[in-house]
C-alpha cells in the first residue's frame, strides 16, 4: 500500500505579528490539526519565513524548520517590514500564506524600564540614532562603559562606520566634534598608534576643526607614541599642508622638536619634498 499523500493546507494564514520592539519582531503561526507534529519528522510540515525585498520584489528565506515561532532580529527601527509563511509537506509540495505588513518601533525601552549603558551599547547596535543622541542628552548613562566583550559603544560605532572623536576631527565634522566634546571625550585619548584627535585632524587637513581644536583647549605639542611626532611633524613628514602648518606654529607648536630619529619639522618636510619631487621626475629611457 502506498503511503498517504500529506499536502498542506490551502492558503496558509498570515504569521501572526507577536512582541515588537526597535530591532525586534515576533511571529508565529498555527495551522489545523491535520498539519500537526505526528510520527517521525520526515512526516511533520515545515515552516519558513520569507522577507520581501522591496526594492527587487523578491523573498529571501530568513527561517526554516519546524518551530511555530521565530523572532526576527537585527532590524532598524522606525521601519516598515513584510512576511510571508511558506508552509511545506512531507511530500515536498509548498503553499504561501498572504503578507503581513509591520513597523518596528522607535524605543528600546518600554514600561518606564530605567535607561542603561545596555540601552546605549543596543542603541548603537542597530543604528538608532535618534535614540541615541536622546540617551546621550539625558546625561545619565556613562558612556565607556564596555560590552560583553570589552568594547565601548563609541569603539562600537567606530567599527560600523560611525564617527569617535578622533575620526570626526579627520573628516572635518565639526558639529559632531562639538557634540563628542559636549559629552565628555577626551582631548588625551589615543588610537593604538598612539595618536591624538589633534594628529588625526592634521591628516584630514580641515583648517576649521583644527582652529576650533586649539581655542578649546587641544594640546598642541602632544607627541605620538609610536614615531614621535607631534602634529606639526606629522604635518611636515605626511602631507605637508602650509595652511595646517602656519596654524599650528601660530598657536604655539614647536618648530625645533625631534622626532626618535633626531629629524625637525623643517626637515621632515624637506624630506618629504625631495620624494615628491623623485616620483614627478620622469623615467630616463634607454636607447639601445
Amino acid at each position: 500500500m502506498e503511503p498517504q499523500k500529506i499536502t498542506p493546507p490551502s492558503k496558509p494564514h498570515p504569521p501572526v505579528v507577536g512582541k515588537v520592539t526597535h530591532h525586534s519582531i515576533e511571529l508565529y503561526w498555527d495551522l489545523e490539526k491535520k498539519a500537526k507534529r505526528q510520527g517521525p519528522q520526515e512526516q511533520w510540515f515545515r515552516f519558513s519565513i520569507e522577507e520581501e525585498d522591496p526594492k527587487m520584489h523578491t523573498y529571501g528565506i530568513i527561517y526554516t524548520g519546524y518551530a511555530t515561532k521565530h523572532v526576527v532580529e537585527g532590524l532598524e527601527p522606525r521601519t516598515l517590514y513584510r512576511f510571508r509563511l511558506k508552509v511545506t509537506s512531507p511530500s515536498g509540495e509548498c503553499e504561501y500564506s498572504p503578507l503581513v505588513s509591520v513597523s518596528t518601533t522607535s524605543s528600546i525601552w518600554l514600561g518606564g524600564e530605567p535607561i542603561s549603558s545596555e540601552h546605549l551599547h543596543q542603541a548603537v547596535s542597530v543604528n538608532d540614532e535618534d535614540l541615541l543622541v536622546r540617551i546621550l542628552q539625558g546625561g545619565h548613562v556613562k558612556v565607556d562603559v564596555p560590552n560583553k566583550f570589552g568594547f565601548t559603544a563609541l569603539m562600537v560605532a567606530a567599527q560600523k562606520g560611525y564617527t569617535s572623536l578622533m575620526l570626526a576631527c579627520y573628516a572635518g565634522h565639526l558639529d559632531v566634534v562639538k557634540y563628542l566634546r559636549r559629552h565628555g571625550a577626551s582631548w588625551q585619548a589615543r588610537d593604538l598608534g598612539g595618536c591624538t584627535a589633534l594628529h588625526w585632524a592634521a591628516d584630514g587637513g580641515h583648517c576649521s576643526v583644527i582652529e576650533w581644536m586649539i581655542k578649546d583647549g587641544c594640546e598642541v605639542d602632544v607627541v605620538d607614541t609610536g614615531s614621535g611626532w607631534t602634529p606639526l611633524m606629522r604635518v611636515s613628514a605626511v602631507s605637508g599642508s602650509q595652511r595646517v602648518a602656519s596654524l599650528l606654529i601660530d598657536a604655539g607648536a614647536n618648530v625645533n622638536v625631534k622626532d626618535r630619529n633626531g629629524k625637525t619639522p623643517l626637515m621632515s618636510v624637506v624630506s618629504l619634498l625631495e620624494e615628491r619631487k623623485k616620483k614627478q621626475r620622469p623615467k630616463k629611457s634607454c636607447v639601445c
